[in-house]
């Protein structure tokens, strides 16, 4: 059978059981990798190649700093202070915990955040008595945004940007997804203390329970010098990703995923979370997932069967297809994808087609993956999207509709937004 149908035919599995997680999503990852080699589509020593990926390297030195500041206090310390100038007033407290959240997830994990806010949220709310339901959806919504804005915000982003590179083109820059990110932060923002809030439930949730067992998940040491020190290694760790070209330039070589171990061994170093501490900070989920989509994404260009979907989707489009309308597609795509599975394994499943699709029609990838990446965060329609949704479902005491009737026209908002500015910081036309 041609290697371009049976790469297929396994992406086609693999989409399947991402879907349903029959199975685990890692294990479906590693699992496709090994099919596409035992079936002679790939070399069997590349199976596992995405282990030694830089990229994966770069994700561990990230969940390892995240899991520092939480541990010593600094993220809970930083929410409670910006989050209690806000008052008791309904808006602003929304208003604040928007800006904390999508500002700590920019640089942070995306679920550590959530988790470590949860706490300071609800007991914010008890003494406000504002119902939890009100605030706890739009800081999972803030935590799911705020990633766009960096590099290493959010695993989608750091996907596209290992797919450019695994093409050969040129990459996204670490504050780049910024252009997008803060206009995305701000249409969220306006849209939730507008129109959203009346798409939030009024009702007290299962909130005690849930808070011990943050805290205690935790395991806070509140130690001012220890608090410092994780802040300075985050800032110096952002700060040389966001030079690294500048630095480059002037002799200063420091690839993004030695600055983030530098920066992990370093807190461990200083005692702001302990060896194991760091070791189980690792989201091995996420390491799995991507290291196994490598390879597939791979096969996907070796194979033809990337070319053979974009020539496809290409020639339903039309003789003359518009960029604007397979962005449009591809977005609305990955976004429905991402309610109901990863968003990091519907990243991965896409990249590689949005640039065959956008190199099939002589266009430039880049708005391509980036409308792929940031669709893949807008994870607001179900409670399973992302884990911060998934995190304050019990304590907001949420159904599943109350995430539809919130978090559906949040994506169009987003989609909107997202068709008007992606084209302009990124042309289709080819440089």
């Amino acid at each position: 059978m041609d290697p371009a149908v049976l790469t297929l035919i396994v992406l086609g599995i693999m989409a399947l059981l991402f879907v349903t997680e029959i199975i685990p999503l890692a294990i479906t990852s590693i699992g496709g990798a090994m099919a596409l080699g035992l079936l002679g589509i790939i070399p069997m020593k590349q199976v596992f190649s995405g282990l030694s990926d830089s990229t994966v390297v770069l994700f561990a030195g990230m969940f390892i700093i995240g899991a520092a500041l939480f541990h010593t206090g600094l993220a809970q310390k930083i929410g409670i202070t910006v989050v209690k100038k806000a008052g008791n007033s309904e808006n602003g407290l929304m208003i604040a915990l928007m800006l904390v959240t999508a500002f700590m997830s920019s640089v942070l994990s995306n679920t550590g955040t959530a988790a470590a806010l949860l706490p300071v949220v609800i007991g914010i709310c008890a003494s406000a008595k504002i119902p939890a339901s009100r605030q706890l959806m739009p800081m999972a919504f803030a935590a799911g945004i705020g990633g766009i804005i960096t590099l290493v915000g959010t695993p989608p982003n750091i996907i596209i940007n290992g797919a450019l590179g695994q093409a050969k083109l040129p990459q996204f820059g670490f504050f780049e997804f910024a252009w997008i990110g803060i206009p995305l932060t701000i249409a969220f923002m306006l849209y939730m203390v507008t129109i959203g809030k009346h798409f939030l439930p009024s009702h007290d949730g299962n909130a005690k329970a849930e808070v011990a067992q943050e805290v205690d998940a935790n395991d806070i040491s509140n130690d001012p010098k220890k608090m410092w020190y994780s802040g300075i290694i985050l800032i110096g760790v952002v700060l040389f990703m966001a030079l690294s070209t500048t630095l480059k330039k002037i002799g200063i070589d420091v690839p993004l995923h030695l600055a983030a171990i530098i920066g992990a061994v370093l807190a461990v170093l200083t005692g702001c979370l302990k060896e194991k501490q760091a070791y189980q900070s690792i989201d091995w989920v996420t390491i799995f997932l991507f290291a196994g989509m490598m390879p597939v994404a791979s096969a996907m260009n070796d194979s033809g069967a990337g070319q053979m979907i974009a020539h496809a989707v290409v020639d339903i489009m039309g003789d003359n297809p518009s960029p604007y309308f397979a962005t449009a597609i591809l977005f609305l795509l990955s976004c429905v994808l991402t309610q109901f599975m990863s968003n990091t394994a519907s990243c991965a499943l896409l990249a590689p087609i949005g640039i065959s699709i956008a190199q099939a029609m002589g266009a430039s990838p880049h708005a391509v993956l980036m409308a792929i990446g940031v669709a893949a965060s807008c994870a607001f329609a179900t409670p399973v999207g992302t884990p911060p949704n998934t995190i304050v479902l019990t304590p907001g005491n949420y159904k599943f509709m109350d995430y539809v009737k919130a978090g559906t026209p949040l994506i169009v908002v987003c989609f909107i937004v997202s068709l008007v500015i992606i084209p302009m910081v990124w042309p289709f036309n080819m440089p």
